[in-house]
């Protein structure tokens, strides 16, 4: 099998481009690593000042360092954990203490774990709709009056292929991201009127801390490497590899942007053609 590098996404060949964050405000949670994190950093390369929260402190810290040193622009690390009841609108309203005003918020939060339906409890299960469901339902809750007083902004949810095409052994996964898809759509008509766009974005396999945590497993399950599922996965891909943090990090950062301002109520995938439904 013939693996293709990814290409390299080079600041020049973005530079024309004014996708129009200067003096714009985002905020990204669970963003400390990973795609939260690539996001982050992609609003602060365009020009946005960012709000990154995360549960761990320490990797936040790094993260917010990173993001600083290398776009210049100013950021907010704050503690949070988004599945906790009241955290959202805490994390708001700490923003708007600093920033007084948000018009983009990309809403994440870390995948549920792994493994077939009777693997799980219904505690496993109520505890999955804190984390992917109630959180974007709060974060929302939170944000929404915000930008309807703007008459603008732009809300992005992270979900995932499985979606589109949910996979073995993600069933938790595949059931409340669906269910924030039903949100998102909801949303994208409701708030349209006021000038806030609803959309979502739907990475494939992107190579993160969270899918060597999924490529573990299925190596566990099957008697195999990671390396030997990973190289499985690429096989599917028609591009024939994983996606980077920093491509979908582009793409994101596209979708928010107001070169995107007729776009609204859509899931983009994000996954080298690995899906290949015509819906």
């Amino acid at each position: 099998m013939i693996t293709r590098s990814p290409v390299a996404i080079r600041e020049s060949e973005t530079d024309p481009v004014d996708l129009g964050f200067r003096d714009k405000i985002a905020l990204v949670t669970a963003s400390s690593r990973g795609l939260g994190k690539a996001v982050a950093l992609r609003l602060a390369r365009e020009g946005a000042d960012v709000t990154i929260c995360a549960r761990g402190e320490e990797d936040l810290a790094r993260a917010a360092d990173e993001i600083r040193g290398a776009t210049g622009q100013r950021v907010l690390a704050f503690p949070a954990d988004v599945s906790a009841a009241g955290a959202a609108e805490v994390l708001v309203e700490a923003m708007l203490e600093e920033f007084s005003r948000l018009d983009v918020l990309v809403v994440n939060a870390g995948g549920p774990p792994p493994g077939e339906f009777l693997d799980f409890t219904s505690q496993d299960w109520e505890d999955v709709v804190e984390l992917t469901l109630m959180s974007a339902v709060r974060l929302c809750r939170a944000a929404a009056p915000v930008m309807k007083e703007q008459s603008a902004g732009a809300i992005r949810f992270m979900t995932s292929i499985t979606v589109k095409q949910p996979p073995s052994n993600l069933v938790l996964s595949s059931s409340l991201r669906l269910a924030v898809t039903g949100l998102m759509e909801t949303l994208a008509d409701e708030l349209a009127p006021s000038g806030i766009r609803v959309d979502a974005i739907l990475p494939g396999w992107t190579r993160t801390a969270r899918v060597n945590q999924l490529l573990e497993d299925r190596a566990q399950r099957a008697g195999t490497t990671p390396k030997a599922e990973a190289d499985k996965v690429s096989a599917d891909i028609p591009l024939g590899r994983m996606g980077t943090p920093e491509e979908f990090g582009a793409v994101a950062a596209f979708l928010v942007s107001e070169v995107a301002s007729f776009v609204n109520g859509v899931n983009l995938l994000v996954d080298g053609g690995m899906y290949r439904g015509t819906l």
